[in-house]
Formats: structure tokens, C-alpha cells, sequence
């Protein structure tokens, strides 16, 4: 029997929108609440804590490494002292107390407990199935937690599992590209769908002065016109970047098939977009502004 073939950046668009949702707890009260109250009150503390949590009480240089685009010293002034404050466990409760509360905020209770939700949930834990572990840091502690109970757990779950497969292929296709991670984030923003320059410096720990000696080097390369658009050089390296990382992601979603990535696609389209009517995202945090 002959297996229908995915088209052409649909695993692309299906783990768009799962992260989407994924990313709303990273912005959200609620976690900001949970994680201060287990004793972790600084944002960026709060931030590397969530994250490298499953990977256990780590050093900054694994969390540096796993997290790429992120400025060493940035994180090692707050880890491993993080640790000091909440054990990694403790985190990880707090965590998902914070995306509990803030699902219902954004969703609310009648779309957590839809059929909808329960077969998105089915659908994304069917794509993790295909994950793989090798070289992928970030997914693989947290392919290690359990999976909820609960619906709107599990796919949170799931998308995390799935944003993380995804982005730790991401930073070998970076790497094989010769972008660290300062770089990779100019040339993003260059694209017009990446993270503005001012939640660079406030979330990464870059400056001004950082970001302007990174630009300076993607213009020696050719990479960068002048006026700090993509060259069409850029723009042909951003885009085999993202083919590359498909290729690196395809597994899950083929795993999946056709109709279920469709399917899935669907659904998580219309929990991010419910979430984002709600007002999950800063409305500045994406643009070249």
C-alpha cells in the first residue's frame, strides 16, 4: 500500500501553531505567580528555570548550550544559583500548575473539555511518538516527565515535546550554517517574523553594541544589505535553514499522516488563535522594529 506523502511544509505549519500555544505560559501571569511563589521571583531566572528544569539542577553551561540564542553571562548570573531558590521538581509543579491556570484563562473551561481538545491531544501524543532522543538535549528531558492526565495537559505537553524535537534540529541547521546564536536571531528578525530587536536585549541578554557588531559580521558575509534587510543571499541561507530543519522534523508529522497532521493543524490553529484573541502575546514582539 502506498502511504500519501506530506505536502510540502505542513509539519512546518502543524508545529507552528502547537508552539504557539506552548509559548503563552512563557508570557503569562500565571507563571510568573506559581514559580515566584516557590521562591524564584526574577524574570530571567524564572525563564531559565521553567525550561531547564527537566534537565535537572544543571550549570549555566548546559543551559547556554541547549538554549543557543541566549547570552552566556545572562545565564550563568542566575544558574545554578536558581537552584538554590527551588529545586528543579519544585519548578516543574509550579510550571504546571501556571499552564493549568493559564489554559483556562485563555481557552476557557468549555474548550478545555471539548472533544476537541481530547482529540488534539490524541493527535499530537501519536506524533510523538516518532520523536527521536540523539541530539536533541531539550527534548529528550522532557520526553522523560510523564504525561498528564488531563486534555489540555497532555497537548501542551505534547507541543512541547514537539516545539523542542523541532528546535533542537533547528540549532544544528544553525550551526551547520555557520549562525551563532546572536546571528540567528538578527537574520530572524531581518525576516520580518522573528523576535524585535528591544525583546532581544530584554529576554537574551544582548545589547545594543552586541547586536550591531553581529549585524557588522552578517554584512562582511554578505548576508545583510546595508539598510539591515536580508540580501538575497540571506534570504536563500534562511530558507534552506528552514528546510533543513523540516527535514531534520519530518518524522513525527509523517508518523502522523496527511490527515491527522491536517487535522491537528486544525485544531491547534484555533486554540492559538482563541489565545491569542485573549491577548497571550505582547503585541511588539515580533517585527524588525
Amino acid at each position: 500500500m502506498t502511504t500519501a506523502a506530506l505536502e510540502p511544509r505542513a509539519g512546518r505549519r502543524c508545529q507552528n501553531v502547537l508552539n504557539s500555544l506552548h509559548a503563552t505560559h512563557y508570557f503569562s501571569p500565571d507563571l510568573a505567580r506559581e514559580v515566584g511563589a516557590a521562591g524564584i521571583t526574577h524574570p530571567h531566572a524564572v525563564n531559565f528555570a521553567v525550561r531547564a528544569a527537566a534537565f535537572g539542577a544543571v550549570g549555566p553551561g548546559a543551559v547556554a548550550a541547549a538554549f543557543y540564542n541566549y547570552k552566556y553571562e545572562l545565564v550563568a548570573r542566575h544558574v545554578p544559583a536558581v537552584w538554590e531558590s527551588a529545586a528543579p521538581g519544585q519548578v516543574l509543579a509550579a510550571r504546571a500548575r501556571a499552564v493549568d491556570a493559564t489554559l483556562r484563562r485563555l481557552l476557557g473551561e468549555e474548550a478545555l473539555a471539548s472533544a476537541e481538545m481530547a482529540e488534539a491531544a490524541r493527535l499530537a501524543l501519536r506524533a510523538t511518538e516518532a520523536c527521536s532522543r540523539g541530539a536533541r538535549p531539550l527534548y529528550a528531558a522532557h520526553a522523560d516527565l510523564p504525561v498528564p492526565e488531563e486534555p489540555h495537559l497532555a497537548y501542551w505537553h505534547a507541543a512541547t515535546l514537539l516545539r523542542e524535537h523541532r528546535g533542537d534540529g533547528h540549532l544544528a541547521a544553525l550551526m551547520s550554517a555557520g549562525l551563532d546564536g546572536l546571528e540567528a536571531m538578527v537574520t530572524h528578525t531581518a525576516t520580518g517574523k522573528g523576535m524585535a530587536p528591544k525583546w532581544v536585549f530584554t529576554t537574551r541578554g544582548w545589547s545594543q553594541e552586541d547586536w550591531d557588531a553581529a549585524t557588522h559580521r552578517l554584512r562582511g558575509r554578505g548576508l545583510l544589505e546595508e539598510n539591515g534587510e536580508l540580501s538575497e543571499r540571506g534570504a536563500a541561507l534562511r530558507e534552506e535553514i528552514e528546510r533543513e530543519t523540516d527535514r531534520l522534523d519530518e518524522a513525527p508529522y509523517e508518523h502522523l499522516g496527511p490527515e491527522g497532521v491536517a487535522r491537528l493543524t486544525e485544531l491547534g490553529a484555533g486554540f492559538a488563535q482563541a489565545a491569542f484573541m485573549a491577548g497571550a502575546f505582547p503585541a511588539d514582539l515580533i517585527g524588525k522594529g
